[in-house]
């Protein structure tokens, strides 16, 4: 059960026979994909503990306090998975989370007839008498019908794909296709499973000879991007990938930690980058299948 701070931090004093248990900065590097969160906490607010004293995992109950002035208490973990799929800087926040969505009115129901009408069979059925009522059906999962009938993992060009979302993705295609000499063009996977509302999914890169694709992920403008819940939302989109014999590369920036394997972590897209990658790719596929493809 999420202890107070101010327990949790005495606590630890005692089980580490330590006046300071973890020195600043201890976590700083766990806490750096989270900007949004490190603007939101006030050590004042919490003892006077700095965030980087505190393990992401630790189930303390600590107080934030949002850009709107809105001060809310919540664990680390809470906090690190709360975003979802808002796109607003306050989505860290449980109260401006409640007024961007109001709850729904429910719909009026029909008043039950006086006494002295006609009841319905349903109302006076016998008490010894079981009345039946219709189960609710299960809503099921409607399927985006504009992806083609494909072999599972076969490429194609998707008329659901988005456009790219930065400049540097547009640089990082265009820089990929200059130094390998593979197809462009494709936008799409054809996946075994749904993800989400299609059976594909779209990385930012595709390599279709080598069955490679790229993904460039960073924070943000706002620090919500491929953080909390969009994580989750980015394996279970390589794993269907994987599934339909693709591999994933992910090219992450922001002090953004590692989702796989093959991951590269990067400080900017540059030419040491791009040679990065082909290394990664030689450990994928193997020298002898990529360096034909080498311009």
């Amino acid at each position: 059960m999420a202890e107070r701070i101010g327990l949790w931090w005495a606590r630890r004093q005692f089980s580490k026979s330590a006046e300071v248990p973890y020195a600043v900065g201890t976590y700083r590097e766990a806490w750096a994909p989270y900007p949004a969160l490190i603007r939101q906490y006030h050590p004042d607010l919490n003892s006077g503990i700095a965030l980087s004293q505190i393990p992401p995992a630790a189930d303390v109950l600590l107080l934030w306090q949002c850009e709107a002035g809105h001060t809310f208490a919540a664990t680390p973990d809470e906090q690190r998975h709360r975003p979802g799929r808002e796109r607003r800087r306050s989505a860290w926040c449980p109260e401006c989370i409640e007024l961007a969505r109001p709850p729904r009115a429910l719909p009026m129901r029909d008043v039950l007839p006086p006494t002295d009408t006609a009841v319905p069979a349903a109302i006076a059925a016998p008490v010894g008498r079981a009345v039946l009522r219709a189960r609710p059906t299960q809503r099921r999962q409607r399927l985006c019908p504009k992806t083609p009938d494909l072999p599972v993992g076969e490429p194609f060009v998707s008329s659901c794909a988005p456009p790219p979302a930065s400049a540097v993705e547009g640089r990082l295609r265009a820089d990929v296709f200059a130094r390998l000499a593979v197809t462009p063009g494709f936008t799409a996977v054809r996946l075994a499973r749904p993800f989400f509302d299609h059976l594909e999914a779209w990385p930012d890169i595709l390599l279709p000879e080598l069955r490679v694709a790229i993904e460039y992920d960073s924070i943000g403008r706002h620090g919500l991007e491929h953080v909390g819940g969009r994580a989750d939302a980015d394996r279970r989109k390589d794993r269907a990938l994987r599934a339909a014999r693709w591999e994933v590369i992910r090219i992450r920036t922001g002090k953004l930690e590692p989702l796989g394997p093959h991951d590269l972590r990067l400080s900017a897209w540059n030419r040491a980058g791009l040679d990065r990658l082909v290394d990664v790719l030689r450990d994928i596929r193997g020298p002898l299948m990529v360096d034909p493809y080498l311009r």
